[in-house]
């Protein structure tokens, strides 16, 4: 399913940054991007996340750190009652670059950097991260940026859980993160196509064997094995946006049948889809 681009630049106006609370029914399906770093405090609330490639469970408590241009969506779990509480801040490139060259703010540099296929923080032990959080929407003028600021050293400190794959952004580096990265860029666009190890390693001018040691030397997965995450991760965003049948989204997704769906979902998500649905 194609992400949607969300425009925040209006919405910002004249503010350096975006800090709001939301408080409503349940979340629904929205797989969306946008050019801003993201931070999501799940004060309340309970049900599935997709950052990327990516799919997880959260809860309250749940605290996640997002970069620029990564798709992702949170899902109410459609079994809890009660309100979502969420706060969620949101920041520009641009921003943080006014504090570039700052040898103290390093911390925060890094932690940024590490956000670019999203994070998972350990806030457990943290109290008084979550509450300056939870009270940064009623700041204003200077205290709003010293407590933001606060935040995001504060988190730097913390542990963290990478969680989109290393592949799933373009990548900057040597020459062959550019040539892995161009076959994975080919997987994710054409997933739903019939895809051959023949095909894929013609693209970086690899003989079918050398392509499939380079592949698992770059991924730590085999070809196949990552392209069945790849439609995996699309199926699970089609069986919580829409409603079509199990068999039509293993079709669309390009699994040849029904069956080798039902295994691979399985394997990879521990359940049937049809359950996954209804969780």
């Amino acid at each position: 399913m194609k992400p949607l681009l969300e425009d925040l630049g209006k919405k910002r106006g004249q503010h350096s940054f975006l800090a709001f609370e939301i408080v409503q029914n349940r979340l629904d399906f929205f797989w969306h991007y946008h050019p801003e770093y993201e931070l999501t405090l799940i004060v309340k609330g309970k049900g599935k996340r997709l950052i990327g490639d990516h799919h997880d469970y959260f809860e309250s408590g749940d605290l996640v750190l997002i970069g620029p241009g990564l798709p992702h969506t949170w899902v109410s779990d459609k079994s809890i009652k009660g309100k979502c509480e969420v706060i969620v801040i949101q920041f520009s490139l641009d921003f943080m670059e006014r504090f570039t060259g700052l040898e103290e703010l390093d911390p925060i540099h890094k932690l940024l950097l590490n956000a670019k296929g999203g994070i998972s923080i350990d806030n457990s032990k943290s109290s008084a991260v979550k509450d300056l959080i939870k009270h940064l929407p009623t700041k204003n003028d200077i205290e709003k940026i010293t407590d933001f600021l606060r935040i995001l050293h504060s988190i730097s400190k913390l542990k963290q859980t990478s969680l989109a794959s290393s592949f799933y952004q373009p990548l900057k580096g040597n020459e062959n993160e550019k040539r892995i990265n161009k076959v994975c860029q080919y997987i994710q666009k054409h997933a739903a196509e019939p895809l051959t190890i023949h095909k894929a390693a013609a693209l970086i001018h690899l003989t079918p064997s050398a392509f499939c040691k380079f592949f698992k030397r770059m991924t730590g997965k085999t070809f196949s094995d990552y392209v069945n995450d790849i439609r995996i991760a699309n199926a699970c965003s089609d069986l919580l946006a829409t409603d079509k049948q199990v068999a039509a989204i293993a079709y669309d997704n390009g699994f040849e049948t029904i069956t080798y769906f039902n295994r691979v979902f399985l394997k990879k998500k521990n359940m049937r889809p049809s359950s996954y649905r209804k969780i």
